[in-house]
C-alpha cells in the first residue's frame, strides 16, 4: 500500500469532476451514460446513419438517440454530416477526440462482458444472504 508522499504528485488541471460546478460533469455524463456509451462504442466501428446506429444501440429510443447524438456532437465527440441528397442523408462518426474516448469506453466495455460470469456468481451470492429483490 502507498502512502500519500509515496504516490507521484498529481498534475494540476484546470478542471476537477468531483467539484459540482465542473463542466467536465456533464461531459462525463453524456460519455458514460447508457446511451452515450453505446453510441460511442457503436460508432467506434465506422460511420453509421441515424437509423443504422439506432439498430446498433439496441433498445434506444429515437428520440433518446437524437439527444444523446447532439450532446455529443456538441462535446466534440461526434461528427455530423448532412449530404444535400433527396432524400436527406445524415451520417454520423467520431472525431479524432471522441475515437479516443470510444477506446477507452469499448476497454471498459469488453473488461465487463469478459467478467459478468464473475459478476453473475456475485449476484447469486448477495441475493442468496441478503433474499432476492
Amino acid at each position: 500500500m502507498t502512502t500519500t508522499q509515496e504516490r507521484a504528485p498529481e498534475r494540476e488541471l484546470p478542471y476537477n469532476v468531483f467539484a459540482k460546478c465542473c463542466p467536465s460533469r456533464g461531459t462525463l455524463e453524456h460519455v458514460t451514460g447508457r446511451w452515450g456509451a453505446l453510441t460511442l462504442g457503436a460508432l467506434y466501428e465506422g460511420s453509421l446513419r441515424f437509423n443504422e446506429l439506432r439498430r446498433r444501440v439496441d433498445g434506444v429510443s429515437e428520440k433518446m438517440l437524437s439527444q444523446t447524438l447532439h450532446a455529443l456532437e456538441r462535446d466534440g465527440l461526434v461528427h455530423r454530416e448532412a449530404q444535400p441528397t433527396n432524400p436527406p442523408r445524415v451520417d454520423y462518426d467520431l472525431t479524432p477526440l471522441g475515437r479516443q474516448v470510444a477506446e477507452r469506453l469499448l476497454a471498459l466495455i469488453r473488461f465487463v462482458e469478459g467478467n459478468m460470469d464473475d459478476v453473475l456468481a456475485a449476484r447469486e451470492r448477495y441475493d442468496a444472504t441478503r433474499g432476492a429483490r
